[in-house]
Parts: C-alpha cells; structure tokens; sequence
C-alpha cells in the first residue's frame, strides 16, 4: 500500500508539461492587472477633467443668466409703459396741431420729456427706422410703397416707434417699405 501511495504523488521534477509554475502566472496576472490599473486611471482622470470641465461650464452659464436676469429685470414693466407713452405722444402731437391752450401743451411736453428720459435711464432706446434699410430683426412691414426717391428696402415711414432695451428688442417699429421705382 505504501508503494502505491507514492507512485500517484506528484514530485516537483516531474510536473505536466502543459500546465505553468505558480511564479510565471503570478507575474503575468500583476502585468495584467497592473494595465487595467492603469486603463482605469487614465479613463477616471479623463472623466475628472470632463466634469471639472462641464462645472466650470455650469458655473459660467449661471453667472452670465443671473446678469441677465438682473439687467433684463424690468422689461416687462418698461414693454407696458411704452404703450402709454406712445399714446401720451399721440395726444401731445393733437394739441399741438390744434394750437390751443399753450400752457397745457407745455405741461404735456415737460411730461413727455420726463417720460422719454424716464426710459433712457432705464436702458430703452426707440428704434430710428424712417430712411434706414429695412431689418426684419428690427422693423415689421405693414406695407410696401412704390417711391421715386427711395430705392427698394429702405424704410419710407415708420407708423409706430420701435423701442429696444439695452441689445433686446422690446417692439419692433412698424413700418413701410419702399418697393423701389414706379413701373412705367
């Protein structure tokens, strides 16, 4: 019995030829694990940078929207106003086609100019559009006229002033546009 028990152990010296020692595939699992280390930390590096990235992107986007939430603050207030400073216009230009009561014409003119540098202080500036080429991002056409003096998409009158506050556009001027020379 003996002998039979040693004939199955396997020695050292005479290990199967097709399996590897214990010390090469050690090595070799370290060298493979090692580059997924490696693949890993590149590939978190890379999304450290892409996060610090899209925060400072956050970051930036929210400060310049806080601005113009602050600079633009006032824009529904002022686009209400324009209306009635419109129509207060509107009714100083009556009295003064009609000539009566100077004294109350000169009262209203104080309150226009009032009104207008009301609004200039607050940012607004009126769209000049009579004589300027027509600018869809500015104007709304109502109309085309033929005109001998004004070449095709200039501006011949403005029916209602435009109003901007500071680079946006409140209301656009309404207005119409030349169609160039009368057919002959």
């Amino acid at each position: 019995m003996t002998k039979n028990k040693t004939e199955h152990k396997n020695t050292p010296d005479k290990a199967d030829p097709g399996q590897t020692s214990a010390p090469e595939t050690t090595e070799e699992n370290q060298e493979t694990a090692l580059s997924q280390l490696e693949g890993d930390l590149a590939r978190f590096k890379d999304l450290a940078l892409r996060s610090q990235a899209d925060f400072d992107n956050y970051r930036k986007r929210s400060t310049r929207e806080k601005e113009d939430a602050i600079k633009y603050a006032n824009a529904t207030f002022l686009e209400r106003l324009i209306p009635i400073f419109d129509n207060f216009e509107l009714g100083l230009t009556a009295a003064k086609s009609s000539g009566e009561g100077a004294s109350i014409l000169a009262g209203f003119e104080m309150v226009a100019k009032q009104l207008g540098d009301f609004l200039a202080d607050n940012g607004v500036q009126a769209v000049d559009a009579a004589g300027q080429p027509f600018d869809p991002n500015l104007h709304e056409a109502v109309a085309q006229e033929e005109s001998a003096d004004a070449p095709e998409g200039i501006v011949l009158r403005q029916l209602r002033k435009g109003y901007k506050l500071r680079d946006r556009l409140l209301r656009p001027a309404t207005v119409i546009v030349s169609k160039g020379q009368p057919a002959v």
